[in-house]
């Protein structure tokens, strides 16, 4: 299949963020390469209405040479936007222009309106929004958009001037900020969104947030639970976090800011201003999650330049996370027929143990995720394949799984052979106690189904289980001898009857 190359650029008022990736037919496409560059675009645009010389020529500098990185990539196009900044500034026209004469980019200036729909472009193609309704918002330099939704479909948009360097440079002049600084610009915060949005913005039922500020957040709280996942994209942040959170960051000055765990020292200085305006907006919505797409408007360029470069399909069906399992799950070369029969016994003895053990949540679609990819460590070697399959799943793009759920499913394939968890495995020993247990017990169940697939033909139709005192007696239902099943299941029965404290008995059923 044909392989495209396609770029990205974002110019906004603190950093200039660029994106390389590889498309084909599909519409798919994979990230070759991700830059950021703090340059300070909209530094004194309050005050002089001006772009500096300075500034730009810090930014020129930088677009210069991510120029000739996407050049190295062989990009077919590049999509390329500037922001706020000079959206706002009166030398904005002839800054686009030298960068055109000077670095040879065409860059278009969005309105507030277009950054917004960018931003829920990429929002509908990271989370699943089926049926709900929903508030997107991406917080930049120079100003916060705002967009409602309602499934995939955009209902309300505002782009507000509440950017954090904007808000920074207005209100917060005192290092420390003094507590002053901050009532008035919560004040501001709150008025302004308050003008902009009806009132009956407050039935949304729930948030979803990309930017720097944003990502900041996610970095910050992520550091304070002493959390290490492979990334922050669908993180979530609790509103009791925001709140203690910027109660920290208020007590600091700019100096001690740049030493806080998580935080980009580049952004010490106008992260309270972006943090507030998260603290507000959640505060006046009542919402008390934040979900963290870690791509936002770059993204939204790139799957905007695929439908103007007629590099996606038009007929592409809506992600689920299903189908994204099964995608990632089909480049590794997964061994389909195997994989989804351990799944579906998996799902059998899971709804055997789920209520008396209390398995809620989302651990059914974790085990199986965990279950359709317990083999895809097979693409790297087969000896040690269950830690490959660990390391594959946990930096793996799922859709509409969290940064902790994919870490849950990566253990859960890890655990399906070899040892069991211990107090050595460095990374099982960093999960939370509760979820050191769901792992053992999802595992424990598909460390059992993998067993019951001995000969990987699917010879068992099905199970079924029920509880008998402290055991629970699993009938194997098949058309012949099932005597390798019933061996290769007790074998590997080992880590669900640690982890449930019960004793397995597995009990062939002679075919009629």
């Amino acid at each position: 299949m044909t392989r495209e190359r396609l770029a990205a650029i974002d110019i906004g008022t603190n950093s200039i963020r660029c994106i390389v990736v590889e498309t084909d037919r599909s519409g798919t496409f994979k990230i070759l390469d991700d830059e950021k560059v703090t340059v300070r675009l909209g530094e004194g645009l309050n005050q002089s209405g001006m772009l500096s010389p300075a500034a730009c020529s810090r930014a020129l500098d930088a677009l210069s040479r991510l120029k000739k990185i996407i050049d190295g990539y062989g990009a077919r196009a590049i999509e390329a936007v500037a922001t706020s900044a000079v959206r706002k500034a009166a030398n904005g026209p002839d800054f686009i222009e030298t960068i055109k004469s000077q670095v040879g980019l065409t860059v278009q200036t969005i309105s507030g309106e277009e950054e917004a729909e960018l931003a829920a472009l990429s929002a509908f193609n990271n989370f699943d929004l089926e049926g709900i309704r929903q508030l997107l918002i991406d917080i930049g330099g120079g100003s916060l958009e705002l967009v409602t939704t309602v499934g995939h479909h955009i209902d309300e948009i505002a782009s507000l001037e509440l950017g954090a360097v904007y808000l920074t440079e207005t209100f917060l002049h005192s290092d420390p900020v003094t507590p002053k600084e901050i009532q008035k610009l919560r004040r501001h915060i709150r008025k302004t969104i308050k003008d902009a949005f009806p009132s009956d913005m407050v039935t949304v039922s729930g948030l979803i947030g990309s930017g720097g500020t944003i990502t900041a957040i996610g970095s910050m709280v992520m550091a304070s639970r002493r959390e290490e996942y492979g990334s922050l994209h669908g993180y979530e942040v609790l509103r009791s976090d925001i709140v203690h959170l910027l109660a920290m960051l208020l007590r600091k000055s700019t100096k001690e800011l740049r030493s806080v765990p998580g935080l980009n020292p580049d952004r010490a200085d106008i992260i309270i201003a972006g943090v507030t305006v998260v603290d507000e907006l959640m505060d006046l919505i009542q919402a008390n999650l934040l979900r963290i797409n870690e791509r936002g408007i770059r993204e939204g360029l790139i799957l905007k330049g695929l439908q103007r470069h007629e590099l996606s399909r038009s007929d592409k069906k809506k992600r689920s996370w299903q189908s994204s399992v099964l995608e990632f799950a089909t480049s590794c070369h997964f061994d389909e027929k195997h994989s989804l029969h351990v799944a579906r016994l998996s799902l059998e003895i899971f709804e055997a143990v789920a209520k008396p053990f209390n398995l809620g949540g989302n651990a059914r679609r974790i085990l199986e995720a965990a279950a359709i990819l317990h083999d895809i460590g097979y693409f790297i070697n087969y000896s040690s394949h269950h830690k490959h399959s660990y390391h594959l799943i946990r930096h793996a793009d799922l859709f509409d799984f969290n940064p902790r759920e994919r870490e849950l499913i990566a253990h859960v394939a890890r655990y399906h052979r070899k040892s069991l968890p211990k107090k050595k495995h460095d990374q099982f020993m960093r999960l939370s106690p509760s979820d050191q247990v769901m792992v053992s017990r999802l595992g424990g169940i598909l460390r059992l189904a993998d067993g019951l697939d001995r000969r990987r033909n699917s010879i068992i139709r099905s199970v079924d289980c029920s509880m008998s005192d402290q055991s629970l007696v699993v009938r194997l239902h098949g058309s012949e001898d099932l005597s390798v099943e019933q061996f290769g299941g007790l074998a590997k029965g080992d880590l669900f009857q640690t982890a449930f404290a019960i004793r397995l008995d597995l009990q062939p059923v002679p075919a009629d």
